[in-house]
């Protein structure tokens, strides 16, 4: 709470006036457990929210203006209403913008606001910092204005805002787990649907240690449109069988397994079977995760990382780096890439009286073999959006 203390007084600072009427909400970052280059595939994601992300302190103002400032970085300014586009120089700021634009387009009245935004997540680490301030934004607004609040309509708006708005064509998944996250629960989400359900995630004295690699990930945009092309490429030697096939997620391991024949050129193939293997992966996690099998949930993260790296070739020299240093480390259970891949984080299983040694040991091995500096953060399973009420 000291914390909200502090941003109360540089609220006040940045706005004037009392913390009176100073309300306070809260949306977490989120990582992906397991479950790869399945989203656009018609497959499963296994998503979870994490315990820090970005704090919003919001004050009704009595005109139609938006101020907008950050703990975070020195740009701040004050916004009209009624005139909201895409600014390059306003940075950060396009993204609350963005949501509040998107929620007049779907019918919510917003009035006027000063907001003071505190992020906890690095930005490029592949954590959703971006996700985190649309639905906090969207969340705090709707509440101030006694709209009700329907967090998987919300995760879709926030989309929204970040596909036309910012311009960034990004899947429901990080959006949807920032909105709907759960403490103790990782989400398991058909991306297609918005089927999901919350899945018990009892790490007991394990934590989830994610790594920045601080690669910067030049190749993802390219690279993701090549791998998706080729996705499609498959589904297409597959409609041979399958006739009605317009996602590889449609078929299961067993169907592939007796039709991958059908595809005539050995990189499709395994492009292909990375996506199919993947998903079953994902229906073999929830499996060991209900029996409380950490064990047998590591050695999946491990496989999904080998198959991300030799069939889908995703990884890089980088985060391939990072994963051998941590599955050389006792007390890990499990270490994969998370995200889109060529840079971005690890997600790791360790145990709590190994973490210290981890951290140490890893970050030296990793900055040895690539000359990078990496960072960790070591994460518990927290809730999705809420509003962070005053003790």
């Amino acid at each position: 709470m000291n914390e909200i203390i502090e941003l109360k007084h540089q609220f006040i600072h940045a706005f004037g006036g009392t913390d009176d009427t100073i309300r306070v909400f809260h949306a977490p970052g989120r990582v992906n457990l397991i479950g790869e280059h399945t989203d656009y595939n018609g497959g499963y994601v296994f998503p979870a929210a994490l315990t820090f992300g970005t704090t919003m302190l919001i004050r009704k103002r009595d005109d139609r203006k938006l101020g907008l400032a950050s703990a975070n970085f020195e740009l701040s300014a004050t916004i009209d209403l009624d005139r909201l586009q895409y600014e390059t120089k306003d940075d950060w700021m396009n993204y609350p913008k963005g949501v509040v634009y998107y929620l007049q387009q779907h019918g919510y009245t917003i009035g006027g606001y000063d907001i003071l935004f505190s992020g906890k997540i690095p930005n490029g680490s592949g954590l959703s910092s971006s996700a985190s301030i649309e639905v906090v934004t969207g969340y705090g607004l709707l509440s101030m204005e006694g709209h009700p609040i329907d967090t998987v309509k919300l995760s879709l708006i926030a989309q929204e805002a970040e596909n036309k708005f910012i311009g960034v064509n990004c899947g429901i998944m990080d959006q949807f787990a920032v909105a709907n996250g759960k403490k103790d629960h990782a989400i398991l989400l058909m991306c297609d649907t918005l089927e999901f359900k919350h899945v018990p995630f009892h790490s007991g004295s394990y934590k989830i240690v994610i790594g920045n690699t601080n690669k910067r990930r030049g190749l993802v945009e390219s690279e993701y449109n090549t791998r998706r092309s080729q996705c499609e490429q498959a589904v297409r030697y597959l409609q041979a069988q399958f006739p009605d096939m317009t996602l590889l997620g449609q078929i299961n391991l067993d169907q592939y397994n007796a039709n991958e024949h059908l595809i005539l050129e050995e990189i499709i193939r395994r492009r292909a079977r990375h996506v199919i293997e993947e998903i079953d992966r994902v229906r073999q996690s929830i499996k060991v995760l209900e029996d409380n099998d950490l064990e047998a949930f590591g050695q999946l993260m491990i496989a999904s990382h080998r198959s991300l790296q030799h069939l889908y070739e995703v990884t890089g020299k980088e985060l391939d780096s990072m994963v051998d240093a941590a599955l050389q480390m006792p007390g890990v259970l499990g270490s994969r890439m998370t995200g889109a891949g060529f840079g971005g984080c690890t997600v790791s299983l360790v145990h709590e009286d190994y973490i210290d040694n981890f951290i140490k040991s890893v970050g030296e091995q990793y900055t040895q073999e690539t000359s990078l500096v990496p960072a960790f953060y070591v994460c518990d399973i927290g809730d999705g959006v809420k509003e962070v009420q005053a003790s």
